[in-house]
């Protein structure tokens, strides 16, 4: 992408933004704004495809638009009888900047693109974007490991999903571990094994780590259990339906009710996951309902014939804003960093489906297929999304004027200028200081933003073991260090209003160093601490300079407040917990230079353990496969020259 002057039009992408007067004059005028401003930048377009930005005085992007011909997009904003909405922004605009681009496939891709970069305020804007979670059967081993996978696919195997959360995922490994007794353990504690773990005594694992099982049998199981996740499970069911009846012909009792279970199982899956539409193999059935200037999108994800279960979103819309808008945002902005099913089978039409199919195709290097029903079990599908898209709204709008009405007995309570919008919460875990991490949540007028929150591990070399003070304060040193480099005009909304402290006068005192060091002085903090026999409603609350205060035990913001606190302990402790995991799992193998995951696992098969490894002597380390005279040297001197 090369920088253009509107003069100079180029046939790749290019940035345009014509040198008009933004700022004050010399003689103190206000900067020019609105219809003026456009109707300057329509002299210097054409008709080229691209991405248009509308910013404010202050350089604050207002709105990122994509247009067929930007001359002809653009000139609907130069004169009256937009929506107020589109008014406003109008009104705002000091400056415009433009993106052409070879195809308005390649704009639409770039719109959705910088809205998620830029979030501007005038977009619709998905704010509850994520990765969802997949079932991986994986095959880096000889016996395939069946697990939860989220991120990049990268590990070799066969992935399935995406399912709509963890929960319905673990629901589904559990149940294939019934029917198929595929092992869920890690490749390092399988080669540690020397007897059958629990799961193999409650029938969830055949065991293969001991040898119960034998190869080519296990590898029957992982291609049954590939199958039934593809869709094939009535054929799976027959033919294990015909094997029962066979074992039991043959008076194998014990099979046939192993044979039995498994069939069992297999049909709780298909129980458990509720809609499994007969015409629809793959497909996201995408809902939405608008209400009260805001707006829900259920999304029901339809793979191998099967429901992997559902997700709602809550896209930030304005009253004025047409389905069909908000539909094709939420598109652009769901699948862009996400695979799109072969189909989506939509509620609302969208302006630009031949667009947005090109689009999305493009990117899954296959067709994709965008549908609104108007009969059959596609047309069902669609009106069940959309119930449950109204019901979610309605929940979320009830809980949300509780949510206001506690924000503002907060502000009542503590002193505050204005309900807060962001409220931070902190909290250190750690054993005697060992694995210690500071966590953070984040809530505001819609609940919890779990999107927000953030897990610092605690680095400081000369902390004192359990200084709980120290932690705090490399914390919040650490946070907002990182604020004023990343939102140095809090223009972003990523600054806090609150700050809730885990702690007393002491932890507030802490804090108010590092805030003073960093400037930062408007905005309010407070200390919970625990009080009286450390009991829930006996909370003190500490602000600097002030006497510790209480509030009525039935109070529903005490309530409110210790939700938080809770909720910031829960994560502190969760994140703490996969910390302390992680290093209990590691082995002074994974600091060798040279040996990988493969040549640990053949260390570990021939020694037994890592300190046998660490004892060996240098003949003993040459005789393991896989590891040569040069390798078994750096592996000797690595733990002698250690020790």
């Amino acid at each position: 992408m090369t920088d253009q002057t509107p003069e100079q039009p180029s046939d790749s992408s290019a940035e345009q933004s014509a040198p008009l007067p933004v700022a004050a004059t010399s003689d103190g005028e206000a900067p020019r704004r609105g219809y003026a401003v456009i109707q300057d930048y329509l002299k210097t377009l054409d008709a080229s495809p691209g991405v248009y930005r509308m910013l404010d005085s202050e350089s604050r992007v207002l709105y990122v638009g994509k247009a067929r011909n930007l001359r002809a997009r653009v000139s609907n904003y130069s004169r009256p009888g937009n929506s107020a909405r589109i008014e406003r922004m109008i009104a705002l605009t000091t400056r415009m900047m433009f993106l052409t681009t070879r195809t308005e496939t390649e704009a639409l891709l770039l719109e959705q693109n910088l809205i998620k970069q830029l979030k501007p305020k005038y977009n619709v804007l998905l704010r509850d974007d994520k990765s969802f979670p997949s079932i991986l059967v994986a095959k880096d081993h000889a016996f395939a490991q069946l697990k939860k996978h989220r991120g990049a696919r990268k590990q070799k195997g066969s992935y399935f999903g995406p399912f709509a959360g963890a929960g319905a995922v673990n629901r589904t490994l559990n149940q294939l571990q019934k029917a198929f007794l595929l092992r869920d353990c890690s490749n390092a504690m399988f080669e540690s094994r020397t007897r059958p773990c629990l799961q193999y005594q409650i029938k969830r694992c055949s065991a293969p780590c001991t040898g119960e099982i034998s190869e080519e049998e296990y590898g029957l199981a992982v291609r049954d259990a590939e199958r039934f996740l593809s869709g094939r499970s009535t054929k799976i069911q027959e033919e294990l339906a015909a094997e029962m009846m066979k074992a039991s012909e043959a008076m194998e009792f014990e099979r046939a009710a192993a044979l039995r279970d498994r069939i069992k199982a297999l049909t709780q899956v298909q129980s458990s996951q509720g809609i499994n539409p007969r015409g629809v193999a793959e497909a996201d059935i995408i809902g939405l309902h608008m209400e009260g200037g805001q707006a829900c999108v259920q999304v029901f994800f339809i793979r191998a014939n099967q429901n992997w279960g559902n997700q709602d979103f809550y896209p930030r819309v304005d009253a004025d804003m047409s389905p069909a808008e908000v539909m094709e945002a939420f598109l652009g902005q769901f699948y862009d960093n996400k695979e799109p099913p072969r189909q989506l089978i939509l509620s609302d039409a969208i302006e630009n489906t031949d667009l947005m199919e090109e689009a999305l195709s493009g990117k899954a290097e296959r067709k994709v297929e965008i549908l609104v029903p108007l009969r059959g079990e596609k047309t069902e599908l669609v009106a069940g999304a959309v119930r449950n898209a109204r019901e979610s709204l309605a929940r979320r709008m009830a809980e949300s004027a509780t949510q206001i009405k506690l924000l503002k007995g907060l502000a009542e309570a503590f002193g505050l200028k204005a309900p807060p919008q962001r409220i931070e919460v902190y909290d250190n875990s750690h054993i005697q200081g060992t694995n210690a991490v500071g966590g953070m949540i984040v809530a505001g007028p819609e609940g919890f933003m779990k999107n927000a929150y953030r897990k610092f591990n605690i680095k400081g070399d000369d902390l004192v073991p359990g200084d709980d003070f120290g932690m705090m304060k490399e914390v919040l040193n650490r946070r907002f260090s990182r604020l004023k480099k990343e939102d140095p005009d809090r223009s972003k909304g990523q600054w806090p209003d609150l700050l809730l402290i885990d702690g007393g006068a002491g932890q507030v005192s802490a804090v108010a160093e590092i805030m003073a060091e960093h400037g930062v002085e408007d905005i309010p903090m407070v200390g919970v601490a625990k009080g009286v026999d450390r009991d829930h409603g006996k909370e003190e609350f500490h602000r600097l300079g002030e006497n510790a205060f209480a509030l009525q035990r039935n109070d529903p913001v005490l309530y409110f407040v210790q939700r938080m606190r809770d909720e910031a302990h829960r994560f502190a402790i969760g994140t703490h917990r996969a910390k302390r995991a992680k290093a209990v799992g590691a082995t002074p193998l994974d600091d060798v230079p040279g040996v990988g995951a493969g040549r640990k696992r053949a260390l570990l098969r021939h020694f037994g353990s890592a300190k046998a490894v660490s004892r060996a002597d240098l003949l003993d380390l040459k005789a393991v496969d896989g590891i040569s005279s040069a390798l078994a040297e750096t592996i000797y001197d690595f733990f002698h020259e250690k020790g």
